[in-house]
């Protein structure tokens, strides 16, 4: 009937759908540009006004911790996951500074996160604090192996990391064969020296 009032469900399908689309939109353009996106580019790809996204979300942080998952936590966490499979600890350091920054390269977010762009999202710290805790692990069983220098710490891993996350999100991006190579340098740079022995 014409001038009908949409009835409850219907208005509860359109909240759904509405819901849906922001999500989806927000994955897109936070892998795409990071979390600091404008918020009217996202409320554009969904086809709804930025006022949705409030009502719907809350806001950024509300929007951030929706889609964070799918965005940057299962990948990071499945990095971590695997590299705690490998058991030489050479090979562990390799792969996991090796992922992390392929992960920097191709997930702008992932920087903001690693740079507590926002701290008041209880979803992000959490992420943070599961990453610094994998570093610690990951660099005291390697010093331990002599896999790394004696000197090189779990919070010159993290320098190291937020370093290049301010380099990728506030300098010119590096071509991929570039960005990877100074990886390889990197490693080489902070594995143990050998033994005067290994050196004859």
């Amino acid at each position: 009937m014409a001038g009908a009032v949409p009835s409850e469900s219907r208005l509860r399908a359109d909240a759904r759908r509405n819901s849906q689309q922001i999500r989806s939109a927000a994955i897109g353009a936070f892998q795409g540009q990071g979390l600091t996106v404008p918020l009217e580019e996202v409320a554009k790809a969904a086809g709804v006004s930025k006022a949705t996204i409030f009502n719907r979300f809350g806001g950024r942080i509300g929007l951030i911790e929706a889609v964070i998952e799918e965005v940057v936590a299962s990948e990071l966490f499945a990095v971590i996951d695997h590299t705690r499979t490998i058991d030489d600890t050479g090979q562990r350091i390799a792969y996991y500074l090796t992922a992390i920054r392929d992960l920097q390269y191709r997930q702008p977010a992932f920087n903001d996160v690693l740079l507590q762009t926002y701290p008041h999202s209880q979803q992000l710290m959490e992420i943070c604090r599961v990453g610094s805790e994998a570093n610690e692990e990951l660099i005291t069983a390697a010093r331990a192996s002599g896999a790394l220098r004696p000197e090189f710490t779990a919070d010159d891993l993290h320098a190291l990391v937020v370093d290049n996350a301010l380099a990728l999100k506030h300098g010119k991006r590096p071509p991929r064969d570039d960005y990877d190579r100074r990886t390889t340098y990197i490693l080489d740079g902070i594995r143990g020296l050998p033994s005067a022995s290994d050196r004859r």
